[in-house]
């Protein structure tokens, strides 16, 4: 049900790719499967999970790049995507007598006005900006596409004090992308997201090319410009500290489906399902002595494939506790108190 207290609320989301595994044979990738969150105005919520765990796919599903194959999508309160399925109160999907999906109203509206409310900044720097196209016209392309400035002199005013905005310098405005740094690329990339003044920015691990001086100054930008402007993030990175830093809350993903989601600090300080802990075991400590008392959780086994997923809980084929509840059955995503939600039988 839509809520006034959240921004973008997400239910049941699932991107599904098919993919060819014989002669006239299609088999669905479940990239993301049944994964709920929401975030409030002007929150930061952190997405984690090691590669190919389906973080960046939330992401493009979220802005409908791709389109979901189910779900439900609402923004500012209303909804923008659902497929009509139905769920029960314990969150499972209600099925005819023919094993079927109960289906209701679908709901697919046009993206293109809520893509001024909603954007995007892209992972790779390098190939997220047209090389062909300067800096003002690359910044200065949402404002024509949304038709928000009347003439080419109020355009230019705009994309120089958007490049201020981010920290670029405005006599930069018609070099090509390639003059410049991989932290200047990335500002380009932000400023280019906030031309249109969104309320809520996919940060797509907008981070993780640069190196750990220039990562600190765009952390440092995004936090300013959260202050200033009143954003809200779906920030996806692979650095636990970088999240833990800048999020309000941090989601744990893991072969599409969601483990944990929990208060940045209380996730750090008392994570409860045991991919979480093993995540966190990982993080390096600045101090050598702590550091050497710290006992390292070191998970077995490699990640299956998302083609082949195991029965169950997707995690129990390297977890320790793992027992025959957690083959037969897909654990529910439970509050344990103090909004820290956790799907797991046995922790």
């Amino acid at each position: 049900m839509p809520n006034s207290e959240y921004l973008v609320q997400v239910e049941h989301l699932k991107e599904y790719f098919p993919v060819r595994t014989g002669f006239a044979k299609t088999t669905p990738l479940k990239a993301v499967d049944n994964v709920s969150f929401a975030i409030r105005p002007g929150e930061t919520l952190g997405l984690v999970g090691e590669s190919g765990c389906g973080k960046t796919t939330v992401g493009r599903t979220l802005l409908q790049l791709y389109k979901p194959t189910g779900g439900r999508i609402l923004f500012d309160g209303k909804v923008i995507y659902d497929s009509g399925e139905q769920y029960d109160e314990n969150g499972k999907l209600k099925v005819d007598a023919n094993g079927k999906p109960v289906l209701g109203k679908k709901v697919q509206v046009d993206m293109l006005p809520y893509r001024k409310q909603m954007q995007m900044v892209f992972q790779d720097p390098y190939s997220s900006l047209n090389p062909r196209m300067t800096v003002e016209d690359i910044i200065g392309e949402p404002l024509d596409v949304h038709k928000l400035c009347k003439g080419k002199k109020e355009r230019h005013e705009r994309v120089i004090e958007l490049m201020e905005l981010v920290g670029l310098n405005a006599e930069h405005a018609m070099r090509y992308p390639h003059e410049f740094s991989g932290g200047q690329r990335q500002r380009i990339g932000i400023a280019r997201a906030l031309a249109v003044n969104p309320k809520f920015i996919v940060c797509d691990e907008p981070v993780s090319a640069l190196d750990v001086s220039i990562q600190a100054q765009v952390v440092n930008m995004f936090e300013d410009l959260q202050e200033k402007l009143g954003v809200a993030y779906l920030f996806i990175a692979h650095d636990l500290l970088v999240v833990h830093h800048i999020s309000d809350r941090i989601a744990v993903m893991y072969l599409g489906k969601m483990m944990e989601l929990a208060d940045s600090d209380e996730l750090n300080d008392n994570p409860i399902h045991p991919y979480t802990q093993s995540l966190l075991s990982a993080v390096p400590i600045p101090d050598p002595k702590t550091a050497r008392q710290a006992q390292r959780i070191v998970l077995e086994g490699d990640v299956p494939s998302p083609l082949h997923m195991p029965s169950g809980c997707p995690f129990r084929t390297r977890c320790r506790y793992a027992t025959e509840q957690c083959a037969k059955e897909m654990p529910p995503f439970t509050d344990r108190g103090n909004g820290h939600y956790v799907a797991c039988w046995n922790k």
